[in-house]
């Protein structure tokens, strides 16, 4: 069994997480708690949020919301800020990596895509940074994607989207730095969840993308996490505005 690294900072350490109720965010979740850490889950499937939380021990708490409706985004801040504590950690997960053909993209449609993949991590960052601020320090996590560094095709409104969050994170990173606050972006490959294995991994695509990767193991999810704990917790106290690969040498 493999032994994974324990974070005496991470312990009794407020962090928010969006879109924890499956997926890479759902293994964040079980990391984090493992760690000591209270977490707090934003999310619209409030089924599959609680079901994670129910799983790991300590204490958590969950907010119901539409990402893409800054309101219920900032509704749901205040609402885990005054169940765990205001956040020393914000890890900005949620996104949805939804294919289209760049001739069927509408203006509605590419707004919104960037309102489900970029927007949101913008405005959670600025609900979470006063907290940050008074507690002295903070480390915030957005979590980018190999898709754009590999010229990925079939979806251009999220790529362009996952590539923004890098422009983003430098940028917060220089305003936030004075307040000791870090801000790094995660840049996942294929990891291999369950909604990838249902709608997108045939033997083919494995074995093209297995080729494409340096090492020969599929990656997955708690990997991830590892790499975001490691981005949270005091460890990692002089990383910031940069990029931290977990995709097995695909890029």
């Amino acid at each position: 069994m493999t032994q994974w690294a324990q974070y005496p900072s991470l312990q009794g350490k407020t962090v928010v997480i969006t879109g924890g109720a499956s997926g890479i965010g759902a293994d964040m979740v079980r990391a984090f708690a493992a760690q000591g850490s209270r977490v707090g889950v934003i999310d619209m499937d409030e089924a599959g949020a609680r079901a994670v939380l129910d799983e790991v021990p300590g204490e958590h708490a969950f907010a119901k919301a539409d990402l893409r409706d800054i309101e219920q985004l900032r509704a749901a801040v205040a609402s885990l800020r005054e169940a765990l504590g205001g956040a020393h950690v914000l890890v900005n997960n949620a996104a949805r990596d939804d294919r289209h053909g760049w001739q069927d993209v509408t203006p509605e449609y590419w707004d919104e895509r960037q309102a489900t993949n970029l927007r949101h991590m913008f405005f959670a960052i600025q609900a979470v940074a006063p907290d940050m601020i008074e507690a002295g320090g903070g480390s915030i996590i957005n979590m980018g994607s190999n898709s754009w560094w590999e010229a990925g095709g079939n979806m251009p409104s999220y790529t362009t989207a996952k590539a923004a969050v890098h422009g983003m994170t430098r940028t917060m990173a220089r305003d936030l730095g004075d307040h000791r606050i870090r801000v790094n972006t995660v840049v996942p490959g294929w990891i291999m969840t369950q909604r990838q294995k249902d709608l997108w991994v045939t033997e083919d695509a494995i074995e093209k993308h297995r080729a494409r990767q340096c090492l020969p193991d599929l990656i997955e999810p708690h990997y991830v996490a590892r790499m975001v704990l490691f981005l949270a917790s005091d460890d990692s106290a002089m990383c910031t505005a940069n990029n931290y690969m977990v995709e097995a040498g695909s890029i």
